[in-house]
């Protein structure tokens, strides 16, 4: 069924006013010409910088320095990409990746994609749940169960702001991605990184050893997120809908700017994750930091207590923030391949019971969100793999189909997404 465009008085002022920039009509100039395209990509960015990114990237950085600090880079502009080609398939076709695969494909296909990406949806929960409660036991010293169900109540209320239109979640997801990306700042300034080295090593490929490579590809895996694909198409498909081809090519240059600003934040906070831990960890010749309590305990006596506190802050809005971004991951997967939909808190206490009971019974939720990570690169291929392929169709796409020289670089940056996921879950059940 054709989808319909909503009258004018059925507009909010965000569709009035981007649908006065892209007629032309708009006297507005500089940043609040940008303002109302900005958001989609912002929500998709905490994705990136999740508690399993907090894992990875301190590892790294501990280990071997400023070394691996050109794997985040390389990660951040494939996220660039691969989020781009979300945001533009949602743009172009009206439907978002799980309902293109569910129209394209077999049913069987569809079926078992469609469990894969509700065990990665519910994986990437459990890890994200466990970090916002993480960070709540780090800063207030609450028993990790109480912080659990404090986790639970407060991304209930984050959730409820759907109610309210699209606006208030993109401004709570967005601040909270402001208070990560302060707090990192104050890390920078105390950790005080070595500048010659991250200029360096941030454009040098380089590794030392097999561990590295699979640290590396564990850098990619935390990174690189299928259930963030699925909704990033999603958040753009009825944003901000418009019919001509000169409109469209107009909008898509909009998202890429929020997706090349979110992004590029994201992959700057990645990159301050693996410095601090460089400057502090491995300058002291700390080389394993096994868990994220430990990093949180060893940065107080070599950066004083406001560090750790800071530390405290941002994992926990990091947590809060991707547990909620999680939660809608998981809605739209359902939807699109079932055309089925279950009420938001159903969703989020059959993903909460997991971490729960992780916490109740007292495993490590360190080890956990590793473990979490493991299961997302499973579900990869399912993702980046459709997203190529239908955004590369000018029947799907018409005027923002991909060019040729965009289909090559995301063949490329999809064999390598693919391989290095691969080798990770060889190394892992290999034992390596």
């Amino acid at each position: 069924m054709a989808k319909v465009k909503p009258a004018p008085a059925q507009l909010s002022s965000t569709e009035k006013a981007a649908a006065l920039i892209l007629s032309g009509k708009s006297k507005k100039r500089g940043f609040a010409r940008l303002l109302p395209f900005m958001g989609p990509a912002f929500i998709a960015s905490v994705a990136y910088m999740d508690p399993g990114n907090f894992a990875t990237n301190i590892q790294a950085g501990a280990q071997f320095g400023y070394t691996l600090l050109w794997v985040v880079v390389a990660t951040n502009l494939m996220a660039m990409l691969i989020q781009t080609l979300s945001a533009k398939l949602g743009i172009a076709s009206g439907k978002n990746l799980a309902q293109m695969c569910r129209e394209s494909f077999p049913r069987p296909v569809v079926l078992v994609m469609w469990v894969l990406m509700e065990i990665v949806a519910m994986a990437t929960d459990l890890a994200e749940f466990l970090g916002a409660a993480l960070g709540f036991y780090l800063l207030l010293g609450i028993p990790l169960w109480v912080a659990g169900f404090l986790t639970a109540i407060i991304t209930f209320i984050i959730l409820g702001l759907e109610r309210y239109g699209f606006r208030p979640l993109e401004a709570v997801i967005t601040a909270f991605v402001g208070v990560i990306s302060l707090c990192y700042l104050v890390e920078i300034i105390l950790g005080k990184p070595d500048w010659g080295q991250v200029l360096y090593h941030a454009v040098v490929p380089q590794f030392v050893g097999p561990e590295s490579v699979l640290l590396a590809a564990g850098i990619l895996g935390a990174t690189v997120m299928p259930h963030v694909i699925f909704l990033h198409s999603s958040l753009t498909q009825n944003r901000i809908v418009v019919r001509t081809p000169a409109k469209l090519r107009k909008l898509f240059k909009f998202e890429v700017v929020d997706v090349v600003i979110a992004m590029g934040l994201a992959g700057l906070i990645n990159a301050a994750m693996l410095m601090t831990a460089a400057s502090t960890f491995y300058r002291e010749g700390i080389t394993s930091v096994a868990t994220i309590q430990d990093a949180h305990q060893t940065l107080a006596p070599l950066l004083g207590k406001a560090s750790s506190f800071f530390f405290a802050i941002s994992l926990l809005a990091s947590g809060l923030s991707s547990s909620s971004v999680g939660t809608m991951a998981g809605q739209v997967i359902m939807q699109g391949f079932l055309r089925r939909g279950i009420p938001v808190w159903i969703r989020r206490v059959a993903t909460m019971i997991p971490a729960l009971v992780v916490i109740l019974i007292g495993l490590d939720p360190t080890r956990t969100l590793v473990i979490s990570q493991v299961v997302l690169s499973f579900g990869l291929p399912f993702a980046v793999i459709p997203l190529v392929i239908f955004t590369s169709r000018r029947k799907v796409m018409k005027t923002l189909v991909n060019t040729k020289i965009t289909v090559l670089v995301a063949c490329i940056v999809t064999a390598m997404i693919v391989g290095l996921n691969i080798y990770l879950l060889v190394q892992v059940f290999t034992g390596n």
